[in-house]
């Protein structure tokens, strides 16, 4: 008695555990500073290695300073700080994929001296991994075992592509320009379909840009470039279940200034990297069931988890708040501009038919008090719950989001009112279980039988293969000699089976 496996591949998530770190970032200056204004931060993965049970990778943190120097100056540094974590789970394997997040959750400002800044970020990793999982199946040939065989709808991990390229970004300023500031810029995914052999990402980069008049007016301006994206990835099929990151490379940003005779124009061109996943689904033949006419057998059966992908979706939503200065704190005299803002995602779930994220804001400040002829800064801090309808059954939750037209008003002087919209894609997947028959083994032979005709008492519901397992024969000679009999049964029945000599 001969038994073959067979192996199918099924594809598999696991949202690793999330980890905060620090990471000191010393940032260069040649001014003297008197005051730290804003400080905008994005933290960007890359280069990871996959081993076994611990991945590692690295990055960078960029951040943007705003600051004030002694002279009474408004100026801008941006540094790029490099850092290396890795995450550690017994499920990791090489070859696996992953798609890395770190958000920076909190800074403070160490030290500020002439030639140095030091700044500590409290970054939070989260990560999920993708990968491929082999399901071992037993098979057989043997004449004298009888097999049910069944077909199982299973999701598969076709692989994974990435790309980068750039998007540029024109401002045209129709007056007389004294400082750009600051520049910004975002990227949103919003579709992401299948082809032959190829993933299309679209999306849209948002870019923000401060600057300063020659009227000593701060203005802040915004542009919307959209882009769509090829990535090559064999094997994709037009009904393939396709999803996407895409992140902005900061520390790469250029922002070239030309200018013009009533003004400046301004391109800023933004280096995007995509990394886009595809799975598919596909039908597998599988071992249900199995018995001999000859011999006793054990069946061991072993199940499997894989994850099941849905198709993800857009909404836009606007969020708002308001914060109150302390009494000890300086009055509001002059709004001046709004340094920068960051966004957290803290948590993404289904209830009741819709979506729901929740978050937390938080935009920089910056205004001028007339008693102390001072400026100032202060971090507005918005919590927010957003939703949406979903036609998504039940599922795990993955959100990236994006903060965009931002705008701060200031009444009586100490009460600040903030709005902005959001911009969220959220993607869809649920774990499923199955279980295959994974190991026969034979316990013993089934004695010969004694007589040439049997007499079989079948019960109600019952099919052809119960009946026939339950007596070890075959399901071909049960039926050719019931003829007359329709399965599965209606009613308890009496059937006839006729043996013939081994």
């Amino acid at each position: 008695m001969a038994f073959e496996t067979n192996k199918f591949e099924v594809s598999k998530k696991k949202r690793l555990e999330k980890n905060t770190f620090v990471v000191e970032c010393n940032i260069e200056t040649n001014v003297e500073i008197n005051k730290i204004l804003s400080v905008c931060h994005s933290a960007q993965p890359d280069n990871v290695e996959v081993l076994n049970e611990v991945a590692n990778y690295s990055g960078s943190l960029d951040v943007c300073l705003i600051y004030l120097t002694v002279d009474g100056e408004i100026g801008t540094i941006n540094s790029s700080c490099p850092f290396a974590s890795k995450f550690e789970d017994a499920d990791i394997q090489v070859g696996d994929k992953m798609n890395i997040r770190v958000d920076v959750l909190d800074y403070a400002v160490d030290t500020v001296t002439s030639s140095n800044v030091k700044i500590s970020c409290t970054c939070e990793q989260s990560a999920v991994l993708i990968g491929s999982r082999e399901v071992s199946n037993i098979t057989t040939g043997d004449e004298d075992i009888c097999i049910k065989e069944d077909e199982l709808s299973v999701h598969t991990l076709i692989g994974q592509a990435k790309e980068s390229f750039v998007v540029v970004s024109d401002f045209s300023i129709k007056e007389p320009v004294r400082k750009v500031i600051a520049t910004d810029s975002q990227v949103a995914v919003k579709n992401v379909d299948s082809g032959v052999n190829f993933v299309s990402v679209s999306g849209e980069v948002v870019t923000r840009l401060l600057y300063l008049t020659e009227n000593d007016r701060f203005e802040t301006s915004y542009v919307t470039e959209n882009f769509k994206e090829e990535l090559e990835l064999e094997g994709v099929q037009r009904e393939s279940v396709c999803e996407a990151t895409a992140c902005v490379k900061k520390a790469s940003i250029k922002c070239e200034v030309e200018e013009q005779e009533k003004g400046i124009n301004i391109k800023v061109s933004v280096p995007i990297e995509i990394v886009a996943t595809a799975y598919q689904e596909k039908n597998v033949v599988v071992v249900k069931d199995v018995y001999s006419t000859s011999n006793d057998l054990q069946l061991t059966t072993s199940s499997f988890d894989m994850t099941r992908e849905f198709q993800g979706e857009v909404f836009e939503s606007k969020i708002d708040g308001s914060l109150t200065l302390d009494e000890n704190q300086l009055r509001v005299d002059k709004l001046l501009f709004v340094g920068g803002s960051n966004l957290n995602i803290t948590n993404a779930y289904i209830k009741d038919g819709d979506v729901f994220v929740e978050g937390v804001s938080k935009t920089n400040v910056i205004y001028l008090n007339d008693e102390t002829n001072s400026l100032n800064s202060v971090v507005i801090e918005v919590p927010f719950v957003v939703s949406d309808k979903t036609e998504c059954p039940d599922a795990k939750v993955c959100v990236s989001a994006m903060l965009t037209d931002v705008d701060v008003v200031v009444k009586k002087g100490r009460e600040f009112f903030f709005d902005a919209k959001v911009k969220v894609r959220v993607e869809y997947d649920c774990d499923e279980f199955g279980a295959v028959i994974s190991n026969i083994e034979q316990t013993g032979e089934i004695p010969e039988r004694d007589c040439g005709m049997e007499l079989v008492f079948a019960k109600s519901g019952q099919s052809a293969w119960d009946v026939a397992k339950m007596i070890n024969v075959r399901e071909e000679v049960l039926t050719l000699q019931n003829p007359e009999v329709v399965f599965p049964l209606e009613q308890d029945e009496n059937l006839i089976v006729f043996y013939q000599k081994r």
